[in-house]
């Protein structure tokens, strides 16, 4: 399981550069304290600024790295003298190739966004709309994700973010195409109220609740979850 969050323990951490530097700094000081963890950069325009930080995330010891371009229309970054914005495939294979680990994309919407993620080098995509806060009236995540499986699937690492709040919403997103599912406000809220006993109690609880639907949909395995397991209305 991949968690979004600087503070969450014994997870395979996503950290951010938000606004605020010391939060990203803070998740490098728990990489190099032998978390395991991945740097997610927001698309400044200065795509030096970019490398800086990875750069940073490299030597701390993260084992991926990667850009949140559903982030490029951020305002607070701006007002904090941090623009950011869109990256061209051109520009974004310019920062797959500035770094030896595995690349990741985040915030793709569309089979040929997802498609220009492949030719440019990356080795996983992140289907996200941001959680819906950063452009009113996209569709969901899970609503776009079985167009952009079919156009991609065995070509790049699936990956999807948004909504989920049980372990039966996992086997949704699994059996509509994704390769992992991506927790990351639910477990924010349990670190900061129970701390590593919070985030372990709902990580327990989403675990077992998929093992449940598991069970009731005849699934033994992660493998065997398929799309014949959701009930489609007629």
């Amino acid at each position: 399981a991949i968690v979004e969050g600087s503070t969450l323990a014994g997870s395979l951490g996503w950290i951010g550069d938000p606004v605020n530097p010391s939060m990203y700094e803070d998740g490098l000081a728990a990489i190099r304290a032998g978390k395991q963890g991945i740097a997610i950069i927001k698309p400044r325009i200065d795509s030096q600024e970019i490398l800086t930080l990875f750069k940073l995330a490299e030597e701390a010891g993260a084992v991926a790295l990667g850009v949140d371009l559903d982030g490029a229309g951020l305002v607070t970054m701006a007002l904090k003298g941090q623009p950011v914005g869109p990256k061209t495939k051109t520009q974004l294979q310019e920062l797959i190739e500035a770094t030896s680990l595995p690349f990741i994309v985040k915030g793709i919407m569309t089979p040929d966004d997802a498609m220009k993620c492949v030719e440019a080098g990356a080795k996983a995509i992140v289907v996200s709309n941001h959680g819906g806060r950063v452009l009113d009236h996209t569709p969901g995540a899970a609503d776009v994700l079985p167009g952009i499986v079919k156009a991609v699937k065995g070509k790049i690492t699936i990956l999807v973010d948004g909504g989920i709040r049980s372990g039966a919403d996992v086997l949704k997103l699994l059996a509509l195409g994704a390769e992992g599912v991506l927790i990351g406000r639910p477990l924010i809220v349990a670190a900061y109220g129970g701390g590593t006993e919070g985030v372990q109690t709902l990580l327990e609880k989403y675990t077992a609740e998929l093992r449940g639907a598991m069970i009731l949909t005849g699934c033994k395995s992660l493998k065997d979850i398929s799309s014949e397991v959701l009930f489609q209305s007629k």
